[in-house]
């Protein structure tokens, strides 16, 4: 290769070049001629985002940060997505830091939900202002101050303070304090004897009998309770039975005594039937008529009943007829009509 002039200018115009590319994609302006969508997102605080800052979709790259631009008491952010990144409606943006220590901050993406729509380019998302990390810090030394205070307390000074009084009662109460203690030495050691009332009842094993038995007999009387609780509980239900027979019975009079007002059925009939009435009515007052005939003799009937001399004739006919009975005893059959007929004619 000769080493001529032109030779050497394209060598710098070639190192040039590819540095200038590497400038580019360290400063992200490389992005800027790749195809993609841009999207937009409003916050509070940026917490020194700049352009070029990555955006990522669950920790994965899909973008770089374009322009900030300060609106009305906020930051408007533009930033720019690979073209096969789908951003939903309901896609949040949020400020993330890399480390607590600082350095690189980026946009956080989430998926959204099945329910949003794809978002078209220029869309404003939705964004989410994350916690001042210098409040917290001063929130954090706060608490610290007063951690600090609280340990401050339990110095030695603090303590002697605290349990001073308590190390001055002691040593002035110090011979009630053995009298007591030695008091309850010797109750204790009269329960452990089986001395006093306290010992009986520890000691005695007749009183402990005595107790379970007691206790048996609750439990006895307790389950009998329990069976006269049942046996009430059974005699309720039945009752309760008893009440709703009760019940069906008087709703079906109710409704019986309901068909006789309204004039159905047989009785309902000849209690609203005024027809039935007055024919009953015409039926007795002639069925009265008729009995007063009969006694005044009036009629056949009358005759038959009030007619002394027809009872007389009766009374003859039969006669003749038991005569005539008397004497078909030895005769044969071949005369009995002839003797029957004789006797009567």
């Amino acid at each position: 290769m000769k080493n001529s002039l032109e030779t050497r200018l394209g060598i710098f115009f070639a190192l040039a070049l590819i540095a200038g590319v590497m400038l580019l994609e360290i400063a992200g302006g490389v992005e800027r001629f790749k195809r993609g969508h841009r999207f937009h997102a409003q916050f509070k605080n940026v917490y020194e985002l700049k352009a070029g800052d990555p955006v990522k979709m669950a920790g994965v790259q899909v973008g770089r940060v374009e322009t900030l631009e300060l609106t009305n008491q906020s930051v408007l952010v533009t930033f720019k997505l690979k073209p096969e990144v789908l951003v939903r409606t309901d896609t949040k943006a949020a400020i993330r830091f890399a480390s607590m220590l600082g350095g690189q901050n980026f946009i956080a993406l989430d998926f959204g939900t099945e329910k949003g729509l794809k978002a078209e380019p220029n869309t404003i998302l939705t964004s989410v202002d994350q916690p001042d990390v210098n409040a917290l810090l001063a929130k954090l030394d706060n608490v610290a101050t007063g951690v600090e205070n609280v340990t401050r307390s339990f110095s030695g000074d603090r303590i002697d303070n605290l349990l001073g009084p308590f190390t001055d009662f002691m040593k002035q109460n110090n011979t009630k304090l053995t009298a007591i203690f030695g008091n309850m030495q010797i109750i204790s050691d009269n329960i452990a004897s089986g001395r006093g009332t306290l010992g009986r009842i520890v000691k005695d094993d007749e009183l402990y009998t005595t107790a379970l038995g007691t206790v048996s007999n609750f439990q006895s009387t307790a389950t009998e309770i329990q069976q006269a609780v049942a046996e009430a509980r059974q005699m309720l239900r039945r009752s309760d039975g008893m009440v709703d027979n009760l019940n069906r019975i008087l709703t079906n009079a109710n409704e019986v005594v309901l068909q006789i007002n309204s004039g159905k059925g047989t009785l309902g009939r000849l209690t609203r039937d005024e027809r039935l009435y007055s024919e009953s009515t015409t039926a007795m007052t002639n069925l009265r008529e008729i009995f007063e005939k009969i006694n005044r003799g009036q009629g056949s009937v009358g005759k038959l009943v009030n007619d002394e001399s027809l009872f007389k004739n009766v009374k003859l006919t039969l006669q003749k007829v038991d005569k005539a009975t008397e004497g078909l005893e030895d005769q044969g059959p071949i005369s009995l009509m002839g003797t029957v007929l004789g006797s009567l004619f």
